[in-house]
């Protein structure tokens, strides 16, 4: 049976150096979350992280994954995540006191100083490999010294043989030709992965699927660090002629991806698929246990979002400035930002502090985890997301899970995100911002109203529905896998 292997180094190099997960990472683990409930472990759906040491890949097991991404969601570790998978983002009193300081740094400062921090532990990490391999070999010598003095006649023993194939092995004798190596994330920060998915071709016969988020770096550089941009447009050029099949979480990124496959040049061995995307968090929340420090319920406008130029806080802080000069006092509520402060932000920043965060209008909450999420998202007035470009627009749709109204920005794909549910303005316009968030304000009937429709009608879609149209994607090139008996 062909089997799917996915590849999950990026969630690992991502929570090297971010605490808690981005659209990117939450996204492809439901749906690797998805087919595993469907199809199980150790069959159809395989995990792959890369071997520094040997090159290639190396196959691992799904509950790696899921120990990390709880330790990412949550306020701490996971008590049963195995100690190897936690120590690479683990949180320790210096690193919690550098990190604040460390993302408020230039770009020009930050993304370098991270990259060799980076490739200082990547060393690291092969030097210990190195030595690992080091040891088995001596053990190997030794065992075969020991077999040759050993009498003939003697029945070899099990302990006598060689050491049990390690996981890159292991990978090597279980792909067969025609399997699938598939990218739900996003490991453009490897120049050369494009020789990964060569040498995976050359020597195991696999096909190769990737899911596309956005293409920001590409359509709007001036929202991105520049090595982002270089690395980026690189890394897709090389994997898009590679790719038996493109995927897309939105008709916005596909039209996109056609837009720069034909300005270039790239011919594409099929169709771009866009698939479904599912709602909800993928570590269940525990509504008992959000920090205590969080505003209190009904008294906040929410906007869930890395605080990053594109996302478009700084039209938010324009608006709350507006709101509060020209509305009665006691009437315009506090504005939370929720999510990890990013890059090309320096301006917002010096511009809040400067003033007093608008006597205290607007309140940041870093890194939240998931349960201070749910409760923020459930202890809202409403949500707003004024981003002024997306791939897709989580928030969006974990708004209205949660049946809080959201007022997005008319932009991209968040349209096909809030669909009817949402009402919309143009990011780019300051007054029409004003007009739709004070409107939304000044009538709480009909906010309440809105509201109640939300959580009459609203669908959510599971993220089995997102993994089947992964499936159906890769049904062009690959057999259907069956569910384990």
């Amino acid at each position: 049976m062909n089997r799917i292997w996915i590849d999950v180094e990026d969630l690992f190099h991502y929570a090297a150096s971010m605490p808690r997960p981005s659209g990117i990472q939450r996204l492809s683990f439901e749906i690797q979350q998805a087919l595993v409930e469907q199809f199980g472990t150790g069959g159809a759906i395989r995990f792959l992280r890369h071997d520094l040491l040997h090159g290639g890949f190396r196959e691992i097991a799904w509950d790696e994954v899921v120990a990390l991404f709880r330790y990412m969601v949550t306020a701490g570790p996971a008590p049963a995540a195995p100690r190897q998978v936690i120590e690479p983002p683990r949180r320790g009193w210096l690193r919690r006191k550098l990190r604040p300081s460390i993302q408020r740094l230039p770009t020009t400062v930050r993304e370098p100083l991270t990259r060799a921090v980076r490739h200082q532990l990547e060393c690291l990490q092969a030097l210990a490999g190195a030595a690992r391999l080091q040891v088995a070999s001596w053990c190997f010598l030794l065992r075969a010294a020991h077999a040759a003095l050993r009498p003939h006649h003697k029945s070899p023993s099990p302990h006598d043989s060689a050491s049990p194939p390690g996981p890159t092995e292991k990978f090597g004798a279980t792909v067969q030709a025609g399997d699938t190596l598939l990218v739900l994330g996003s490991p453009w920060w490897r120049d050369d992965y494009g020789e990964l998915v060569r040498l995976a071709r050359a020597r195991h016969g696999m096909r190769f699927a990737l899911l596309v988020y956005d293409l920001i770096p590409i359509r709007r550089p001036e929202w991105c660090d520049r090595y982002l941009v270089i690395a980026f447009t690189g890394w897709l050029d090389e994997m898009l002629p590679l790719a038996d099949a493109v995927l897309t979480i939105s008709r916005a990124t596909a039209r996109d991806v056609a837009w720069h496959a034909e300005r270039h040049g790239i011919a594409l061995a099929g169709p771009i698929t866009p698939i479904t995307i599912g709602h909800g968090f993928g570590v269940a929340p525990a509504a008992a246990s959000p920090s205590p420090s969080l505003p209190e319920a009904g008294s906040y406008v929410l906007f869930v979002s890395t605080i990053e130029a594109r996302k478009n806080h700084m039209l938010l802080f324009r608006v709350w400035r507006r709101l509060l000069e020209e509305m009665p006092p006691g009437q315009v509520p506090t504005l939370v930002f929720a999510g990890r402060i990013g890059w090309l932000v320096a301006d917002l920043m010096q511009q809040l502090d400067n003033a007093g965060h608008l006597g205290g209008a607007i309140v940041i909450i870093e890194n939240p985890s998931d349960d201070d999420l749910a409760a923020l998202y459930r202890g809202c007035l409403f949500t707003v997301f004024p981003s002024l470009y997306e791939g897709w627009g989580l928030p969006v749709t974990e708004s209205l899970l949660f049946g809080k109204p959201c007022v997005v920005a008319a932009a991209t794909s968040l349209p096909e995100a809030g669909g009817s549910f949402a009402r919309y303005f143009d990011p780019d316009n300051l007054h029409d911002a004003v007009r739709v968030i004070r409107a939304t304000l000044e009538d709480r009937a009909g906010l309440a109203a809105w509201q109640a429709r939300i959580r009459r009608e609203f669908r959510p879609i599971p993220w089995s529905a997102s993994a089947q149209s992964v499936l159906e994607a890769l049904a062009a090139f690959h057999a259907p896998v069956a569910p384990e008996p």
